[in-house]
């Protein structure tokens, strides 16, 4: 999180506007847009009027409260499109055998409505954890934890390698699933 979006937080929460922050700290509404947007940095005087106003330390100010982290992480909505994306896609899996040789056109009905989902979530938590910056957050979160922020998310070629795999065992155990439904019920 950064100190614009900080000053942004912390402001709403006081129920300030850009206008009465700016007369508390005699400089311009501009100044203080200018902050929130990251066009510009308040000074080290600045920093410290704004940290004794909001009534937080510094280093909460500069580097963001972990609790409106952790919370924003268990706000996003992350667990909902998980389970909405892998439930669908493995009963998809688990039925395609019923759908095909038994149920007819309803089984494919049943088939695209189940893996449609299951798409249309994968896409929704992509976008997700893109507007959170979710590898961000968990980072700093872990930090501020005590615990090593690299273990959480490494080098970007770590990152690369574990998402093929992943992908790999999602898709492989999806084609195995299927198969096994398959030559059941055929």
């Amino acid at each position: 999180m950064n100190l614009g979006h900080q000053i942004k937080y912390f402001r709403q929460r006081d129920h300030l506007s850009q206008e009465t922050l700016a007369e508390k700290l005699y400089v311009s509404r501009q100044t203080i847009s200018n902050w929130e947007n990251d066009k510009s940095y308040p000074d080290v005087h600045n920093l410290l009027m704004l940290s004794s106003l909001f009534n937080v330390s510094l280093d909460d100010l500069v580097k963001g409260d972990v609790e409106i982290m952790e919370r924003k992480l268990k706000e996003s909505r992350l667990n909902v499109w998980t389970h909405l994306m892998i439930w669908p896609m493995l009963l998809g899996a688990i039925l395609i055998g019923p759908a095909m040789y038994k149920w007819g056109k309803v089984g494919l009905f049943v088939e695209v409505i189940l893996l449609g989902t299951g798409i249309v979530a994968s896409i929704m938590l992509d976008r997700l954890k893109k507007s959170y910056n979710i590898q961000t957050y968990d980072r700093i979160v872990a930090f501020m934890n005590g615990k090593d922020p690299n273990e959480v998310r490494s080098t970007k070629l770590r990152d690369t390698m574990t998402s093929i795999y992943s992908f790999l065992l999602i898709v492989g155990s999806f084609i195995i699933v299927t198969l096994v439904s398959i030559y059941l019920f055929k």
